[in-house]
């Protein structure tokens, strides 16, 4: 593990955040399961200095939490494709596999519903609005698969229900210490 800078020093709610999106990217990694990703999520949540944070990455590689900002380890990808490292790579980025064919129909589709909307607003031809809506329909049906992934909308209902099982433990937390 990493020295941890002054475990002792009270920690901030944005240094807590770094820590549950860090262990959110061990948890999509397999290191650990919801289960586990719960459990740590809590003790994030409940922790109070740098120390009792940095026990919860003792057996985990980088990504750590940052520290004042100290930025976080990040580990290294596997294989970092050459259009994701591109400035204007971001749909590349968030789909590697993609050919230079997707990318720029990707790209380009925006703008033809900007085009078709701003020409539609000012000359009032309605017909171009079926322009970017047959090139959508084209596109969804040669390159669909990614928008219908089930196991992205299960990853954000699992991340939801994990949410309010946080905050139920938080509230009820709360409750017992003013109890107390």
């Amino acid at each position: 593990m990493t020295e941890v800078p002054s475990p002792q020093l009270r920690i901030s709610d944005q240094e807590r955040e770094s820590a549950l999106t860090a262990l959110g990217e061990h948890m999509s990694a397999g290191r650990i399961d919801i289960e586990e990703y719960g459990e740590r999520s809590a003790r994030i949540t409940a922790a109070r200095t740098r120390g009792e944070l940095a026990e919860m990455f003792a057996d985990l590689p980088a990504p750590h939490p940052a520290y004042g900002g100290v930025p976080a380890a990040v580990a290294a990808p596997a294989a970092v494709p050459e259009a994701a490292a591109s400035p204007s790579g971001e749909v590349a980025a968030a789909r590697p596999g993609w050919s230079a064919a997707q990318r720029l129909a990707a790209g380009l589709l925006p703008l033809f519903w900007i085009a078709a909307i701003a020409l539609t607003a000012t000359h009032g031809l309605w017909i171009l609005l079926a322009a970017p809506i047959v090139l959508t329909i084209i596109g969804r049906s040669l390159w669909g698969d990614h928008f219908d992934n089930r196991n992205h909308r299960d990853r954000h209902r699992e991340h939801r229900l994990d949410h309010r099982d946080r905050r139920r433990e938080m509230r009820d937390d709360y409750r017992r210490r003013r109890l107390d």
